[in-house]
């Protein structure tokens, strides 16, 4: 006889609490006891119980999916510069620990995310319209541009959305985010302890928050150690940015001895370019990277590399918008994370 599927009486039975309870919290209603939802979520995890997600939406008058965009600021809608768009994005290590974080939250509450791209006018057009027909309950957004308008257009329509990294222009809306100028601080802290004297960095684009921040606490550290100047280039969070931008650094400074990578994938472009122009990493030149992506343990040699939790940002950005879909939050908030330095060989 084929075994019957766990039920809702199943699940009371396995956390201790009443049926009623179970479904207050399959639900997603408010005025549960936060311990005791994590007991309810432990056991319907544990007796494998799947919720009828028709009879939920029903009840909740929600979609049960959030839709999970990356946005950008482009106007050209044609297939060829979505697909380059789609594939550069695809390809991004940090993006695959950006999903893991969201659908880690996400899954234990029965929560989809919709993988959407905005980077044209009529892209945001379609992520909006869904939006405004239900069809999921707020998004999480990742912008790859400052001018991106999304964030400002979600938030004129009251509609929940959380942004990984702050808004390059201020805008009402709540966000998720690194210390950047610390993570630049510490970078810069890590090379001078080495010994390198003539230190250089490859910048992301400097129209974004990040960016700039990055590039202000590593000048600022190198500064309080006797460096007025820091050659750098800008890159554009790619590896061939970062094989390029070295490549310009090396020609004007040839002298490098340090050198700041403002993400990993850019800092494993700048060892290529360091071995073709003859320089040992880190012999020659001690490199620092940022992130601490799949990439830096892939690259040759290891880098050493400013971590940070991008899954437990993920995490805490799905968190917030579950907050504000259930209106249990309704002001804009923010949470800035502590980075990390990570030690290899590169440094």
């Amino acid at each position: 006889m084929a075994r019957q599927p766990p039920t809702l009486e199943d699940v009371a039975r396995e956390a201790g609490v009443s049926r009623a309870t179970v479904s207050r919290v399959v639900n997603g209603i408010r005025n549960v006891d936060p311990t005791i939802q994590d007991a309810v979520r432990s056991a319907i995890e544990r007796t494998g119980y799947i919720p009828n997600s028709a009879a939920r939406s029903l009840v909740t008058r929600r979609a049960e999916t959030v839709a999970l965009v990356v946005s950008g600021a482009g106007d050209n809608d044609s297939e060829g510069e979505h697909n380059a768009f789609a594939s550069q994005v695809l390809s991004d290590p940090f993006f695959g620990r950006v999903v893991s974080g969201v659908i880690g939250f996400l899954r234990p509450r029965s929560i989809h995310p919709v993988l959407m791209f905005a980077e044209s006018e009529a892209a945001r057009r379609q992520v909006l319209a869904y939006l405004r027909q239900g069809r999921a309950d707020g998004a999480l957004i990742f912008s790859t541009h400052a001018a991106d308008p999304l964030p400002a257009l979600l938030t004129a329509e009251n509609l929940p959305c959380v942004l990984f990294a702050r808004p390059a222009v201020a805008t009402p809306v709540s966000y998720v985010d690194l210390g950047h100028q610390e993570g630049g601080r510490l970078a810069a802290e890590h090379l001078l302890a080495r010994g390198c004297r003539r230190i250089a960095t490859v910048t992301g684009p400097l129209d974004l928050p990040a960016a700039q921040d990055r590039l202000t606490g590593f000048r600022d550290a190198v500064a309080r150690r006797g460096h007025p100047c820091v050659p750098f280039a800008e890159g554009g969070f790619t590896l061939d940015s970062g094989a390029a931008a070295t490549a310009r650094l090396l020609s004007e400074h040839p002298g490098i001895d340090g050198l700041f990578v403002a993400s990993d994938l850019m800092a494993q472009g700048a060892c290529r370019t360091l071995r073709e122009h003859g320089r040992r990493v880190p012999e020659d030149v001690a490199v620092v990277g940022f992130d601490d992506s799949v990439t830096a343990a892939t690259c040759r040699p290891q880098l050493t590399t400013i971590r940070q939790p991008m899954e437990e940002m993920a995490a805490t950005m799905a968190r917030i918008l579950q907050e504000h879909i259930e209106g249990t939050r309704t002001a804009p908030t923010s949470v800035i994370f502590e980075p990390e330095l990570v030690v290899r060989r590169s440094a």
